[in-house]
């Protein structure tokens, strides 16, 4: 099994947060954070601009890093990286990894992603997303 950490960006913009959908669910996971494996020497902020910008076509920059864990569906080293959009539109830019890519309000954001975020991740997104009026 590939143990290589994996790194996530976590992306808000106008009051959403960006999540993807994979073209190849992973169980459970259907909706995630733009994400993708450490290359070597990279850190874990540098892995998340880059995947951001693969995946997505968005380019970003890190913000601040919200946390680590061992992810609970997949065993997988996760670094959490919080990002600000740059330039560009998100759109499916790889289509071999994503199905489908979408700016997610705070309220919508259980219909996405039903079995939680992790906590770091969550309070971030509580503080960084106005919940709708």
């Amino acid at each position: 099994m590939d143990r290589t950490p994996v790194s996530a960006a976590v992306i808000v913009r106008d009051g959403r947060v960006l999540l993807v959908r994979r073209a190849v669910e992973e169980g459970d996971l259907r909706w995630q954070f733009p994400a993708g494996k450490l290359e070597a020497g990279e850190s874990p902020e540098q892995a998340a601009v880059r995947e951001t910008e693969e995946e997505t076509g968005l380019t970003v920059e890190a913000v601040k890093t919200l946390g680590d864990r061992v992810h609970p569906n997949t065993g997988r080293l996760m670094h959490y990286v919080a990002c600000a959009p740059v330039s560009g539109e998100a759109y499916v830019a790889d289509e071999e990894e994503l199905a489908e890519v979408a700016w997610v309000a705070h309220g919508e954001i259980p219909d996405y992603v039903p079995y939680g975020l992790f906590g770091p991740v969550q309070a971030y997104l509580d503080a960084e997303l106005t919940p709708a009026e």
